[in-house]
Parts: C-alpha cells; structure tokens; sequence
C-alpha cells in the first residue's frame, strides 16, 4: 500500500511539473512574439493562469492570460507602463507553444496604460512631482472626485515644487482627472493641505490662479494595448491609470502598443 501511495505521489508530481513546464515555455513564446511583433525593448511578462494547463490547451481555450510590459515608449509621456487581461483566448495549443500567433480571438479584453509620477511630472515640467489619491468624499455623489462633466474620471493630489511669484515653493493640490475623448485632461481645483499631500507654503490668492494651471494640462495618450478605447483614469498609488475594455473582440500582436 504504501509503494502504491508513493508510485501515485510520484505520478502526480511528474503530471505537474510537466503541466508547469508546458505552461512556462508557452508563456515564453508569447513573450517572445509580443516583442518582436510590437517592437518591444524586452520581453513582457506573460501569465497564463488556471490549472491545469494541459487542459485548456487540449481544448484550445484559455480562462485568463495576464501581460505586463514595463519601460513603453510612449510619445508624450516617455516610459509607461502596459497591462492587458484577456479572458477566453481562443488559440491552438500547437500555435501557442510554436510562438507562432498573429490574430487571437478573445472574448473580454481589459487593457491598461500607467503613467508613473516622474514621467507625469517630467510633462508637466514639475520634476519632483508626487501622486496620491485622496480620501473619497461621499458627499459629492463622485467618490472625492469633486465631478468635472466630462467621462469618468477620478480625484487626484499633486504635490511638486513650482514657482510662486518669485520664490520656488512645494505646493500640493487637488485635481480632477477626466477623459475628454481619448485625451486625458488634468485639472487642478484648489490648493491641498490634507495628509496626502506635502505643502509648506500658502499660496497667496492673486498667485493662485498661475499656481493652478502649472498642474493642469491635457494629455494625448497612446492607445491602450490592442487598440482598445480608455473609458477610466484614475489615481493609483503614484501612478496614473486609465483603461478600457472590449468583448468578443480579436486582437493582432503588433498592436500590443502604438508606436
């Protein structure tokens, strides 16, 4: 009994070694194929997800596949961030482990694009620039994001140090983040003194204006991954994230970014 214990361990063990291995070298090749095909500087990291492996490969379908891609050349924003999930992948598994995809069917895509505090920062001419997401407010009916009438956006804290009149002076504000078509606007509102925010001067009110607009300022943004349209931006920790999502949609592998 014993030996028969063990011989099924021993079994099952190779099964998933061999499961994993499977799925390692696939995601590689998809690796791989994503770089070459968008003109990627390194591989991204691909995550197919689910288990076992085998068995969504048998079938040719896939639950979740996770891409992430760091260091993207953006044209405005120098280096972004890329994320894609993709939800019934449809590929053959002989495809998928040869590297040799093109056009995948995939029934929801959910692409995302994440703008670090320095490159935002190295945009609005704001080198030190911070970000943080403020507390949400309730009482406005937009979750702290203070409304802006334009597609769903979110409330953001910026904190740099600008110049007020003729001193330089760390300064933190409140601002709405908005998507105005695929564009991306910043505006600030008002001064920020709360915890999210780091300023140690008062801005004196004839200044306040020119203050504000130092932080406000509208960005072209690429296309997300796959062509996919942004609907959200939001606040992220320091990173700005905006994002969209598509269904039953067949996405190319060149098209992982825009050049």
């Amino acid at each position: 009994m014993r030996k028969l214990i063990l011989t099924v361990v021993c079994l099952i063990a190779a099964a998933v070694i061999v499961d994993f291995g499977a799925a390692a070298y696939s995601e590689y090749r998809v690796s791989r194929s994503l770089r070459e095909g968008a003109g990627l500087d390194a591989d991204p990291s691909v995550t197919i997800t689910g288990f076992p492996f085998l068995t969504q490969a048998a079938a040719g379908r896939y639950k979740h596949i996770e891409i992430r891609a760091t260091g993207v050349p953006s044209t405005e924003l120098g280096d972004v961030s890329v994320e894609a999930d993709l939800h019934g992948v449809e590929v053959s598994a002989s495809d998928l482990m040869a590297g040799d995809v093109q056009t995948i069917p995939v029934e929801r895509l959910d692409g995302r694009v994440k703008i670090e505090a320095t490159s935002l920062g190295a945009y609005l001419g704001i080198p030190d620039l911070e970000v943080s997401a403020p507390p949400a407010d309730p009482s406005d009916g937009t979750g702290g994001s203070g409304g802006s009438g334009m597609s769903t956006g979110g409330g953001i804290v910026l904190t740099g140090t600008v110049p007020v009149g003729p001193v330089q002076a760390t300064v933190s504000v409140t601002a709405n983040l908005a998507l105005d078509g695929d564009n991306v606007t910043i505006v600030a509102t008002d001064l920020y003194f709360g915890p999210e925010g780091n300023a140690n001067f008062t801005v004196p009110a004839p200044l306040k204006p020119a203050v504000l607009g130092l932080f406000s300022r509208q960005v072209d943004v690429d296309q997300l991954p796959f062509g996919v349209r942004p609907t959200k931006v939001y606040a992220q920790g320091s990173q700005v994230a905006i994002e969209g999502s598509g269904e039953n949609v067949v996405i190319n592998i060149d098209e992982m970014t825009t050049p």
